[in-house]
This record gives structure tokens, C-alpha cells and sequence, in this order.
């Protein structure tokens, strides 16, 4: 969540309800909502670590806020952020080490597990449609990603079927 605050930080200076907002605004329910004390810890985090700095200002009939902005640390932070590419697939997978190891043991059953898997992910994929369904259809970023995480799990599923004909 660090740099995803300090990317709206960068945009405009803002206090941990605004940032909460944007956040929901932005994704919607397609993220999940983040809560306002971790948002507050993590501002504080990047405030010790010199990426963001803080002003109280003062309100007339609430309590002073703190509004928190990106300092130039802080943009390299977020350039170097944007501008390194995201990890890709994934070779460590915990599924496919249960899958491998566990019947060398004779603690599980291949088919069982990649079964077990597969009921897993079209039950994500069901609570993923609900959600797709649910979500504003104006706002595209949730819309993307929803449907990003879909076409994942759905590499997913076309993977366990591979590992059955393969394996079990």
C-alpha cells in the first residue's frame, strides 16, 4: 500500500480519509477497502522514511488535520516504482509443491488435490462474476480489474487440467 498512497500523494497533498476515498473511488469494491489506521500507520511509515512529509492544519470546528505530501525522495521512490516492471509468473507455486510432494508421502491424492484446487477457483471465479456485477460499469479501472484477475484464474484452471493429464 506504500507506493499506491505515495502515487495519489504525488497527484495532490491529502489527509488518511482522502486518501481512503480515492482509493475506493478509483477501484471501487473491486479492490478490497483499505482500513484507516493501516493507512494512517503506513502514512507515518513513509513520513519516517523521508517520502512524505506532514502539515497540521487547523479547522475551525473539528480537531486540526494532518495533510501529507510527496517530497522529491519520494517521487524517485514512486519513478523507480512505475518504471520497474512487475513480477511475471510465478515458478514458486505452493499448489503445484502440495501437488508434487505430498503423494510421494502418501498423504494426498493427486486427483483429490487438483480437485479440491479446482473447486477452489470456480468459487473464486463465481464470488469474481458477482463482483464484475456489482461493480459501477462506468468505472473502468475496477472493471479491469476484475476482469484481469479473472482471465488469471482462468489460466489457473486451464493449468490444473494440464496438471491432470500429466500428473494424476
Amino acid at each position: 500500500m506504500r507506493l499506491q498512497l505515495l502515487a495519489l500523494l504525488a497527484k495532490e497533498p491529502a489527509h488518511g480519509y482522502e486518501l481512503k476515498q480515492a482509493l475506493e473511488q478509483i477501484f471501487g469494491n473491486a479492490y478490497p477497502s483499505p482500513n484507516i489506521g493501516q493507512i494512517y500507520v503506513t502514512l507515518g511509515r513513509l513520513e519516517k522514511d523521508g517520502l512524505v512529509r506532514s502539515v497540521d492544519v487547523e479547522q475551525s470546528n473539528r480537531p486540526n488535520k494532518k495533510v501529507y505530501f510527496c517530497t522529491a525522495q519520494g517521487r524517485e521512490a514512486l519513478d523507480e516504482w512505475v518504471d520497474s516492471p512487475t513480477e511475471g509468473p510465478r515458478v514458486r507455486d505452493e499448489f503445484f509443491m502440495k501437488l508434487v510432494l505430498a503423494p510421494m508421502t502418501g498423504i494426498a491424492d493427486r486427483t483429490a488435490l487438483i480437485n479440491r484446487q479446482r473447486r477452489h477457483y470456480l468459487g473464486l471465479m463465481r464470488d469474481l462474476v458477482e463482483l464484475a456485477q456489482s461493480t459501477d460499469q462506468d468505472n473502468r479501472a475496477a472493471q479491469l480489474l476484475i476482469e484481469g484477475a479473472m482471465l488469471h484464474l482462468q489460466a489457473d484452471l486451464d493449468w490444473l487440467e494440464r496438471c491432470q493429464e500429466e500428473l494424476a
